[in-house]
């Protein structure tokens, strides 16, 4: 079985692909491991590529959390037997941003890259609340529901995930 697990900041996509992971004794990939980040992490699109290719080469079935189109987005969305959209709205995502921020603050979560710790500004706040749910992304979760629609779960809240997840 191979999960993709997509959606919006804040929607719990990491903690969901562990779980996942554990129940179908599936390795797992956070894209936020192997994303290369501004200031934080200095790794080529290259080498990040190659990873991901890597951990799909390697393994029969997986779970892999996280959007990042330019890290293999294509070849993931194709490959998976589901493909997850965690589309929960804003004010949930922000609560859940700022619970994990507390819980988490001067760490880095074990779904993240070493050194990346926890933050939580306004810019972030921003993204969560309107930049990560651009119109232009939403047209681009859209277009992949179309093209996938027999894999593809659009999950609008956490009971329509847990009801999917009863299934």
């Amino acid at each position: 079985m191979k999960i993709a697990i997509i959606g919006y900041s804040g929607c719990g996509k990491s903690t969901l692909a562990k779980q996942l992971g554990r129940e179908y004794g599936l390795p797992v990939l956070h894209l936020d491991q192997v994303h290369w980040l501004p200031g934080w992490v200095e790794r080529s699109l290259q080498e990040e590529k190659a990873e991901i290719e890597t951990f799909l080469d390697q393994n029969e079935g997986w779970v892999i959390d996280g959007n990042y189109s330019s890290s293999l987005y294509d070849r993931r969305m194709e490959e998976a037997d589901y493909i997850l959209w965690l589309c929960f709205n804003r004010m949930l995502c922000l609560w859940r941003v700022a619970k994990r921020y507390w819980q988490n603050r001067g760490r880095t979560r074990d779904s993240m890259t070493q050194g990346c710790e926890e933050k939580l500004d306004l810019e972030f706040i921003w993204w969560v609340l309107y930049e990560g749910r651009s119109p232009r992304k939403k047209v681009a979760y859209r277009q992949l529901a179309a093209r996938y629609p027999d894999k593809v779960a659009v999950l609008r809240s956490p009971r329509q995930l847990e009801n999917w997840l009863s299934r």
